[in-house]
């Protein structure tokens, strides 16, 4: 009996052993798992904290380069405005010194029409503009251009013979151009220098017609225009200004 108690006394202390020294070796491998865990997390969040701040820098970056566009951008606007401002104003300067010119022989024909001996009949009324082709004329002078357009077109159509007629298809290329509609204008001015090469508003009207080409974006088209209006109105005011224009383009 006294060795059956001693037995079972030592197999109780080797369980109690191997126990207790499994036991350490978990905790340690709980510890050692537990410091691998720690430092992997503070790799992971470490790789995450540089992502987002290189994910913001690039962002910066972007929105910088987006600024610079934009500004860019308002530049070439504000560079078009001011170009358009300038080629919607030299438009205006010619219109007016043309209707002013315009005027002038006007009253000169009318001075000339009451002086003795002067011309009567039907020679003489060629030379009267029409009330309706002076309202039409009005209507440039006022800038009404839209109204101007259906004016011009209402006389030439109601006056095809008329010597008013011809320089009503000029005004009329005019009037468009100062509303921009340059696919019309070319189309008027084109067909008057051709069918009236011998007018003294030709060489403007092809002057005309380069511009409009021009604005389109028609570079090398316009410049062959120019070109054409100095070959064929080399001594013309239109083709000093067309000399001008090819150095500037």
């Amino acid at each position: 009996m006294k060795r059956l108690a001693l037995s079972a006394a030592l197999l109780l202390l080797l369980s109690a052993c191997a126990s207790t020294s499994d036991l350490e070796e978990t905790r340690r491998q709980i510890d050692q798992v537990n410091r691998q865990a720690s430092t992997r997390l503070t790799e992971v969040e470490s790789k995450l904290s540089n992502e987002k701040l290189l994910e913001m820098v690039n962002q910066v970056d972007s929105l910088k380069a987006e600024v610079a566009k934009l500004r860019g951008d308002v530049e070439v606007l504000n560079y078009n405005l001011q170009t358009t401002q300038k080629r919607q104003n030299d438009l205006y300067a010619d219109l007016d010194g043309r209707l002013g010119h315009l005027e002038n022989a006007g009253r000169d024909n009318a001075a000339a029409q009451s002086q003795p001996g002067a011309a009567s009949g039907p020679a003489a009324a060629d030379t009267q503009a029409s009330p309706d082709y002076d309202k039409a004329l009005n209507l440039l002078r006022s800038r009404d251009f839209p109204r101007a357009v259906d004016a011009l077109q209402l006389f030439i159509k109601q006056n095809p013979a008329s010597p008013q007629a011809v320089d009503a298809m000029y005004w009329l290329g005019v009037a468009h151009t100062a509303q921009r509609q340059y696919d019309a204008a070319i189309d008027i001015h084109r067909r008057f220098a051709e069918q009236y090469p011998d007018n003294a508003k030709a060489p403007d009207a092809l002057r005309n017609v380069a511009n409009c080409q021009r604005d389109l974006g028609q570079a090398d088209i316009a410049k062959a225009t120019l070109k054409r209006l100095i070959k064929l109105y080399p001594s013309s005011s239109a083709a000093q200004k067309a000399r001008e224009q090819l150095t500037k383009m």
